[in-house]
């Protein structure tokens, strides 16, 4: 849970079709091997390997038969954590966010479905290590703790009742305060 909070304000930089877009993390949610709702929970298979280490790599997944999803793996090599990011507050870039969503406003990056499409992150990025481009974490001081929120996990069915959320407070680009 330490690495979810500690990614609250670090920034996503994407180079994309010669574009630089940067986005500032504002919402993430926690995610161990030991969690119902992780995809590590039955151990490591081809499809989870990355969540299995070494940190500060991306994993990616395919959902609703539709959608990408994008994590940041945490934990020591071996242990299967991972951190969905969940929501970003774009900073470089917006309009071509915007554009590739086909929406504008805090609705283009609100939702870890949605900034992957407006990041173009896809299961290409799977495997990815966030210190090379196309795609980098710069990480930023720490958002201090009265300006987080800690809650339970949103859109799962499984161990839903983890207080695993975090959330800047008062950002208005958080999927749902």
């Amino acid at each position: 849970m330490a690495a979810a909070q500690r990614l609250l304000g670090c920034i996503l930089v994407r180079e994309l079709d010669g574009q630089r877009l940067e986005a500032r993390i504002v919402e993430t949610e926690a995610y161990h091997q030991s969690d119902a709702a992780s995809h590590s929970y039955k151990g490591r298979t081809p499809r989870t390997d990355i969540m299995f280490g070494p940190a500060g790599f991306v994993y990616v997944y395919f959902t609703y038969g539709m959608h990408y999803c994008m994590n940041v793996v945490t934990g020591p090599e071996g242990e299967g954590s991972a951190v969905l990011i969940r929501a970003l507050q774009p900073l470089t870039g917006q309009a071509v966010m915007e554009k590739r969503r086909r929406m504008g406003g805090v609705t283009a990056t609100n939702g870890p479905a949605k900034l992957c499409q407006a990041l173009g992150i896809d299961r290409s990025m799977n495997g990815h290590d966030l210190r090379k481009p196309p795609f980098m974490l710069r990480v930023q001081p720490p958002v201090p703790a009265a300006d987080i929120v800690q809650t339970t996990r949103i859109g799962i069915s499984r161990a839903k009742d983890q207080p695993w959320r975090f959330y800047i407070a008062g950002n208005p680009y958080v999927s749902r305060p």
